[in-house]
């Protein structure tokens, strides 16, 4: 296997890569098929154990808006247009360059931005406030933006609309349907926008994060381990868990967190998805209040909260024993989420799949301090379109589930059930696959 090759996967002990697919649908297809029977159960498996993160990246809000036919929001520079926008960029090179993530985004320049507002506080308060009016006009267009981007998920062509709500919905049940024995699906995530909660709406999927409350949520810190039980009719004291139930966590923060300065809380407004860039509760000056990383909301206290306790849940998940972490449309460029997954692979039961369309530098230094067997790799345009990777490689448990039952139900049928199909009449041949004969 040769992480320079185009598409490359490594599930157990058994390894391939190569650069161009098959040409012919025939040969793609039993390559697929042959691909299929080394992946797909062994997904299943690692899909089962006992601790199931999904961290999902902007990689994943693109795919969707694809097959959607909808233009997503980039994380691409701004010019702020001060006259500190050399220093600015300077620095946010500098700090992503130590961070491996190469070149720096938005995120960066809003890091160096703020902290160069936060010392022109104490030296000029007049230069101060105008470098906040920069920021908050590039604040409020990159949240325009994200509201774009989910308008153009839900409101372009019907068709391409429909399938693309299928595939998110598709693609969060493959991890989402666990046993109820098992602890819940936690899904983590760098993006600002609501896809994730938009297909768990459109899934049935129920949502528990930190947010408590049912017309203004409240991001609450105490981290209490609630989940969500049923009393079965004529059953008393023995609780089940709901199926369809995940858990929740923006590591980043999300567009529609704001910060109350009167009462010093979190809390979650109900922007509609995709609303317009004129909705009434949308900021024109968010720096002050939109809780979007790495946002300090003005002072020491929340540059910690609540990213402190966001990441504490990410390492709590993640960092124990039998836990499987799988990461999709994360371009691995994120230090601080890079050091809880290695601190995560020091523990021999835990285990990393990595699902990504090609093996950049960030990737492959990511990889070099890693384990090769407590990694698996789905890696290539192939493996990286959510259409393919669904239909063919991710597991489907419900289907699994109904099959173990069909098999233990027919160990204790009659042996006429269990015998062989009876031979075809004379002049017909045998199709193996219908279990019938037909006309020669």
């Amino acid at each position: 296997m040769k992480l320079s090759d185009k598409h490359i996967y490594r599930v157990g002990s058994h390894s391939a890569s190569w650069n161009d697919l098959p040409s012919d649908d025939d040969e793609l297809d039993k390559f697929i098929a042959s691909a299929r029977k080394r992946i797909e159960p062994w997904l299943s498996a690692v899909f089962q154990a006992e601790h199931l993160n999904l961290l999902i990246g902007s990689g994943f809000t693109t795919a969707i808006g694809y097959v959607a036919g909808a233009t997503t929001t980039g994380m691409g520079q701004v010019a702020f247009g001060s006259e500190f926008d050399i220093q600015i960029d300077a620095y946010a090179a500098r700090e992503a360059a130590l961070m491996g993530r190469g070149v720096a985004n938005i995120e960066d320049q809003f890091r160096a931005a703020l902290a160069v507002y936060e010392g022109l506080k104490v030296i000029d308060a007049t230069k101060a406030e105008a470098l906040k009016n920069a920021m908050d006009t590039q604040l409020r267009s990159f949240l325009e933006s994200l509201l774009a981007t989910e308008a153009g998920l839900i409101n372009g062509d019907p068709t391409k609309r429909i399938i693309a709500e299928g595939v998110v919905q598709s693609f969060l049940l493959s991890f989402a349907s666990r046993a109820a024995s098992r602890e819940r699906l936690h899904i983590f995530t760098t993006n600002y926008d609501r896809l994730i909660e938009h297909g768990c709406d459109l899934a049935g999927l129920r949502i528990i994060d930190r947010f408590v409350g049912a017309l203004t949520p409240v991001f609450r810190s105490a981290r209490v381990e609630v989940d969500m039980h049923y009393n079965p009719p004529g059953i008393r004291g023995e609780p089940r868990f709901m199926e369809g139930v995940i858990r929740l966590t923006k590591l980043h923060g999300s567009l529609d967190w704001f910060f109350n300065k009167a009462d010093r809380k979190i809390f979650r407004k109900g922007i509609p998805f995709g609303a317009p860039a004129d909705h009434t509760d949308l900021p024109h000056n968010p720096v002050d209040t939109v809780m979007i990383y790495p946002n300090p909301a003005k002072d020491v206290e929340t540059t910690q909260y609540p990213y402190a306790e966001l990441f504490r849940d990410f390492a709590a998940a993640t960092c124990r024993p039998n836990a499987v972490a799988v990461t999709y449309g994360y371009g691995f460029g994120d230090d601080h989420i890079n050091r809880v997954l290695l601190d995560m692979l020091t523990i021999p039961s835990t285990h990393l799949v990595v699902f990504a369309y090609h093996a950049d530098d960030r990737l492959k230094s990511f990889l070099a301090r890693t384990r090769e067997a407590q990694v698996s790799l789905l890696i290539g345009p192939h493996f990286g379109d959510l259409t393919t990777l669904i239909e063919n490689y991710l597991p489907k448990p419900t289907l699994d589930y109904v099959t173990s039952r069909m098999t233990e139900l027919m160990k204790h049928r009659p042996p006429e059930y269990q015998s062989a199909p009876e031979e075809p009449p004379p002049g017909e041949v045998f199709d193996p696959l219908s279990g019938c004969g037909s006309p020669t």
